[in-house]
C-alpha cells in the first residue's frame, strides 16, 4: 500500500547520505521480525501470558514506529489516533543519524525495559550493533542513532507506564466463584486465573474494553436437550472422533505458554509461543512475500500489535464478566469422569475464545493491507516441532485458529463464533482509527 513512494524514499536516503558524507545503509523489514522472534524467545522462557505479551509487543513496536513516522511521511502520526498518545519530542541535536537504525534500536530498548528477562534483549542489541560495525557503518551514526532511540524509548515507556497496568497488582486478587457453571482452575497445574483485571488497562483505540460487549453466553444448564448441554455434548462428541486432520489443526494453533507436563510428582513446562506472537509471525511472512520495505513492514506489524492489545482487552473483559466454566470441568462432572481434552485447558474462563477474537482482529487488519486473497505458508511453528500450513487468505487462517479450540476440547462453539464477531469489530475499529484515506486508496490501487 506504500509501494508508490518507494522510489521517493530511496532518493531521500541517497540525498541524506551524500549530504552528510556518512554511510547510510538500508535495513530490511526482516530485521524487525528478527527482533520480534527474539522477544518471543524471551517470553517463552519467562512464560509471559498472552495479554501481557501483546502489551510488550505493541509498545516496543510503537517505539520504532514513532522514530520512522517523524522521518517517513508515508506513516501517519499516532497522536490523536491512539488514546492519550502525547506529542513526542524528537532530538534535533543528534545528527547525522540513520532513522531505520534508530527505529530498530528503539524497539530493542523498549523491549529490554519492559520484559522481565530484558537483559537478553540487551545482549542481542549489542551483537546487532557489532554486526553493523563489521559491515562498515559509521561510528558517529551508530552512536547518534542509539541516543535518538533512547530518547524516544523513554517517552514511549512513560506512555506505557500511564496505561495503568502497573496498578493491577494493587487490585483485589481473583477468587473463583462457587456459583454452579462458573470457571474453576483446571488440571494438571490448577493455575490461578490469568489477568482478571486486564480490562482496567487503557486501550489503544477502543473507548473502553467493553465498547463491543458481546451477547451473553448460553445459560448454564446441565439438563439433556438444553442449549448449554448441547454445546457441552458437541465438544465431547468431537473428542471421540479422533480425526487426524482436526488433531493436527488443534496442535498447530495451540499456542499455550502455560502448557505443563505432569509426570508423577514432577511438572515441567513445554515451550510454546503466545497466539499474538504467532500472528505477528504471520504478519512478517506476509510482509516478506509482498517485498515490503522497512517502513511498510513496521506499519503492518505495529498496527497488528495494536489490534492484538485491544482485542485481548475486549476478550478478557468478557471472560471475567461471564466467567463461564470450561468443558473439561463440566464434561467430567456430567458426562465422563475420566475425560481429558486434546489440548491442555488455559487458566482463565471460557467465553469468549481468545484465539477467535485476536485471530479475527489480526486477519481483518492484515486483509486491509494485503487484500482478501493473499495466500501464504505459515511456518511460524516449525521451531516448535510442527509442520507448516498453507492458507488462501488471512480469514481462512483465522477461522481455522478459532475452530481449533473446539477440536482441542477447550471451547464451546458459541465462544468461537462470538469471538469471531468480537475480533472483527475490534479489527475494523483499529483500521478506522489508524488508517488514512491515502492508505486506503493505495491499498485499492495495489489490489487492482
Amino acid at each position: 500500500m506504500l509501494r508508490n513512494s518507494k522510489v521517493l524514499s530511496f532518493f531521500i536516503l541517497l540525498l541524506l547520505s551524500c549530504s552528510s558524507g556518512k554511510k547510510q545503509p538500508e535495513l530490511k523489514g526482516e530485521e524487525i521480525s528478527r527482533v520480534i522472534s527474539k522477544m518471543t524467545d524471551v517470553m517463552v522462557r519467562d512464560i509471559t501470558n498472552p495479554p501481557l505479551a501483546a502489551r510488550f509487543f505493541s509498545y516496543s513496536l510503537l517505539s520504532g514506529y514513532e522514530v520512522m513516522s517523524e522521518y517517513d511521511k508515508r506513516l501517519v502520526k499516532m497522536q490523536g489516533r491512539l488514546n492519550d498518545y502525547p506529542a513526542m519530542e524528537h532530538p534535533d541535536s543528534l545528527k547525522p543519524i540513520n532513522h531505520q537504525l534508530a527505529s530498530i534500536l528503539a524497539i530493542m530498548e523498549t523491549a529490554q525495559r519492559l520484559q522481565p528477562s530484558g537483559k537478553e534483549i540487551e545482549i542481542y542489541k549489542f551483537k546487532f550493533l557489532d554486526s553493523c560495525r563489521s559491515e562498515g557503518w559509521d561510528e558517529e551514526i551508530i552512536l547518534n542513532s542509539s541516543g535518538y532511540a533512547n530518547v524516544i524509548s523513554k517517552q514511549i515507556l512513560a506512555y506505557a507506564k500511564a496505561d495503568r497496568y502497573n496498578k493491577i497488582s494493587n487490585l483485589s486478587r481473583y477468587t473463583p466463584q462457587k456459583k454452579e457453571g462458573s470457571w474453576y482452575p483446571t488440571p494438571p497445574a490448577f493455575i490461578a486465573a490469568v489477568e482478571p483485571n486486564f480490562n482496567t488497562v487503557r486501550p489503544f483505540t477502543l473507548d473502553s474494553a467493553s465498547q463491543f460487549k458481546p451477547v451473553p453466553p448460553a445459560d448454564y444448564d446441565s439438563k439433556p436437550g438444553s442449549e448449554f448441554y448441547n454445546l457441552m455434548n458437541a465438544v465431547y462428541t468431537e473428542s471421540k472422533k479422533a480425526d487426524q486432520e482436526h488433531q493436527a489443526i488443534a496442535a498447530f494453533w495451540d499456542c499455550n505458554p502455560f502448557m505443563v507436563n505432569d509426570k508423577g510428582h514432577l511438572q515441567y513446562a513445554f515451550k510454546k509461543i503466545s497466539p499474538g506472537a504467532h500472528w505477528l509471525g504471520i504478519s512478517g511472512i506476509a510482509c516478506r512475500k509482498a517485498a515490503m520495505d522497512y517502513s511498510e513492514t513496521l506499519q503492518v506489524l505495529s498496527t497488528v500489535s495494536i489490534g492484538l492489545m485491544d482485542a485481548f482487552m475486549a476478550c478478557w473483559d468478557e471472560k471475567y464478566r461471564s466467567n463461564r466454566i470450561r468443558p473439561e470441568t463440566v464434561i467430567r462432572k456430567h458426562l465422563d469422569p475420566s475425560w481429558e481434552p486434546l489440548l491442555q485447558t488455559p487458566p482463565f474462563p471460557e467465553y469468549l475464545s481468545g484465539h477467535s477474537t485476536i485471530s479475527t482482529a489480526s486477519a481483518v487488519i492484515l486483509t486491509n493491507f494485503f487484500g482478501d486473497n493473499f495466500s501464504y505458508t505459515d511456518s511460524v511453528e516449525i521451531p516448535y516441532g510442527l509442520p507448516a500450513r498453507s492458507f488462501r487468505s488471512f480469514k481462512e487462517a483465522a477461522e481455522e485458529a478459532g475452530v481449533s479450540r473446539f477440536y482441542g476440547g477447550i471451547h464451546y462453539m458459541d465462544a468461537i463464533e462470538q469471538g469471531n464477531i468480537q475480533g472483527a469489530r475490534v479489527g475494523e475499529w483499529v483500521i478506522k482509527k489508524i488508517a488514512t484515506e491515502k492508505n486506503k486508496n493505495e491499498q485499492a490501487s495495489t489490489s487492482n
